[in-house]
């Protein structure tokens, strides 16, 4: 009897952990947030889950918060939030956001961000590559983005941020 109900725990671990590598390998990653770029959502030091499939059967939207090969260092990934849209003119203006000469009203960009007119894309008004996006992080002042390198091709986007899931006072879903 003892050695069917070992055996039976054994098998679950085995199952669940199977399942975890399956998760993580093909559906969801695990990243660690380096900086203060994107703060107050994300903060230094948390961990979070990432989609990876999310941009394959999607396109991305705007307030996502995506994982993205860095487009001037492909060897690094980044995390920022999708601000701007193919053919889409966006303009940093006073502390918002607009695109099309429309003031966006997405609580991502509203709450309590204010974004600066930095770097050589956040001058004046910047429209928008075709299968391209533009990127900000929450944490303007601390963040370089979009502002400063450009778009982020679509091709290196790898996924969508869903979860922070370490530490555990901090465990939420991302919108």
């Amino acid at each position: 009897m003892k050695k069917s109900i070992i055996r039976e725990y054994a098998e679950s671990l085995i199952s669940a952990f199977i399942l975890a590598l399956i998760v993580l390998t093909f559906i969801a990653r695990a990243f660690k947030i380096p900086s203060s770029s994107m703060f107050p959502t994300l903060q230094n030091g948390d961990r979070i889950f990432v989609n990876r499939f999310a941009y394959r059967f999607s396109k991305p939207r705007r307030g996502d918060i995506a994982v993205f090969i860095y487009p001037l260092d492909n060897k690094r990934d980044f995390i920022k939030r999708i601000a701007g849209l193919p053919g889409e003119i966006i303009e940093i203006r006073n502390g918002q956001i607009f695109i099309n000469d429309k003031l966006v009203n997405n609580p991502s960009f509203v709450a309590a961000n204010r974004y600066y007119s930095l770097g050589t894309y956040g001058q004046g008004k910047t429209k928008v590559l075709e299968n391209t996006c533009f990127v900000l992080g929450d944490n303007s002042m601390n963040s370089k983005d979009s502002r400063y390198w450009g778009f982020v091709p679509y091709e290196n986007l790898k996924g969508k941020a869903f979860l922070i899931y370490w530490p555990p006072r901090r465990i939420q879903r991302l919108h």
